[in-house]
């Protein structure tokens, strides 16, 4: 069969996506772009704007492929699979459990015209082992380690939807791990929906610190990037213990979400703006330089303008290197959705704007420190301008003119400006094995 794949959300389905794509190469079908048998659309429920994006990818992907079988999966079919069965021209409806399924029911469907099947939708049992896709050109590739979560913020749907927390067995994330690495990828993400919970479920006696550490060393010449983390987990003895290891690249997104107290409580997060700023510090001890990003939600429930200005202020003390503002979406069946204070659209709108204007300048003042610096970065693609985009161990992607440039290769640049969304740079020389040393705070590492 010919296949296509459309991801919407977040980086867990990406790589559920990738991982999809890799078990249908395995089983000997061709994934392409248009043209398609099959058409897969991994679908995401975070907010009640996501779905409004699934519904009208759904229409897209049917115009665009009007013969096909079409499945759809993910976070919005295991939510309301039968809103989804009701959409005419829905073949398949797959929920976020037993992915591996997928793609033999779009095989039925395909070659026996078995449609109007829903799979996968739990419940939750162990954590699912795929196999990371690998992408083409091999430079960088995902790994979820963890699924679930069980936190039940006041404001997210996503417990409900993806159920209990569930760890890849450290075992199976290591031979990954050295799989990604055999095949040439140079950088790995390490993502899941809240891995900052790692292990807790597993009896291995193992956490997120113990998996990195044997990570990092097991492949000391790949680049490592965490996904998302949970404030608390950025004490002292996680930023001893992995500072040790310089191929960890020095970029934490620490999820923030409000920078006031009282709204933060009514968020049931699990930390003050004191241990959020304290772990942060830490992070920058540990890792001089290092990128920290964030998210956050302006105009949650009876949020007063008090409130936001707190929330204002720790965004400009903070030091962020980017963050993204959104304004709170009501989502039906959290806590959150029934809370009285309720904000107006456009008062959400106007503080998203303010943010959004705070977190920009943010980020300038972070990216200037590193002007005149050189870093290690790793080639990812060619721009419509004929640059090379690629990203160094920080948050921002660089651009340059690389006469020898090619993608998977690290080269040494020498930052020149800001540019768009990351910087400049000059291209000073390819680089194999050990990258020289930056002129930055950190030292370079085996990237």
């Amino acid at each position: 069969m010919k296949i296509c794949f459309e991801t919407l959300g977040c980086k867990v389905n990406l790589f559920e996506t990738q991982a999809l794509g890799q078990l249908a190469q395995e089983r000997g079908h061709e994934l392409v772009s248009r043209g398609a048998d099959a058409a897969v659309l991994n679908t995401c429920s975070v907010t009640s704007v996501s779905e409004h994006k699934n519904i009208r990818a759904i229409h897209r992907l049917r115009r665009a492929n009007p013969d096909a079988v079409l499945a759809v999966c993910g976070c919005f079919a295991q939510l309301d699979p039968d809103r989804l069965g009701a959409i005419d021209g829905v073949d398949l409806v797959c929920g976020i459990y037993d992915r591996a399924a997928v793609i033999a029911a779009l095989e039925e469907a395909v070659l026996q015209g078995r449609r109007g099947a829903r799979l996968g939708l739990g419940p939750a049992g162990q954590f699912e082992l795929l196999r990371a896709g690998i992408p083409a050109g091999r430079t960088r590739a995902l790994l979820k380690i963890q699924d679930g979560c069980d936190r039940y913020c006041t404001y997210c749907i996503i417990p409900y939807v993806r159920g209990h927390i569930r760890s890849m067995p450290s075992e199976a994330a290591r031979a990954e791990v050295r799989r990604l690495a055999a095949s040439g990828v140079r950088e790995i993400v390490v993502t899941g929906i809240e891995i900052a919970s790692y292990g807790v479920d597993l009896g291995e006696g193992l956490r997120l610190a113990d998996l990195l550490e044997l990570l990092l060393a097991d492949a000391p010449q790949v680049r490592f990037r965490l996904g998302s983390l949970e404030p608390g987990i950025a004490d002292e003895a996680f930023c001893r213990r992995l500072g040790r290891f310089p191929n960890l690249a020095p970029h934490f997104h620490l999820s923030l979400q409000s920078g006031c107290d009282s709204v933060l409580k009514r968020m049931r997060r699990r930390y003050d703006t004191a241990l959020y700023k304290k772990n942060a510090e830490g992070l920058r001890a540990a890792f001089p330089g290092c990128s920290i990003t964030t998210d956050l939600i302006v105009g949650f429930p009876g949020e007063t303008e008090d409130e936001f200005a707190q929330t204002l202020g720790f965004l400009e003390g903070c030091g962020f290197a980017a963050v993204h503002v959104f304004p709170y979406s009501l989502r039906k069946g959290t806590v959150a959705a029934k809370m009285e204070g309720q904000l107006p659209t456009a008062v959400k709108e106007e503080r998203a704007a303010r943010a959004k204007a705070v977190a920009r300048a943010c980020g300038e003042r972070y990216r200037q420190t590193f002007l005149g610096k050189e870093l290690s970065v790793l080639l990812e693609h060619r721009t419509r301008e004929g640059l090379w985009s690629g990203h160094a161990p920080y948050a921002f992607p660089v651009y340059i003119s690389a006469p020898e440039g090619r993608k998977n290769a690290m080269c040494q640049v020498r930052l020149t400006g800001l540019y768009q969304d990351g910087m400049k740079g000059e291209w000073l020389r390819p680089l194999s094995g050990k990258p020289a040393p930056e002129t930055g705070s950190r030292a370079a590492a085996v990237y």
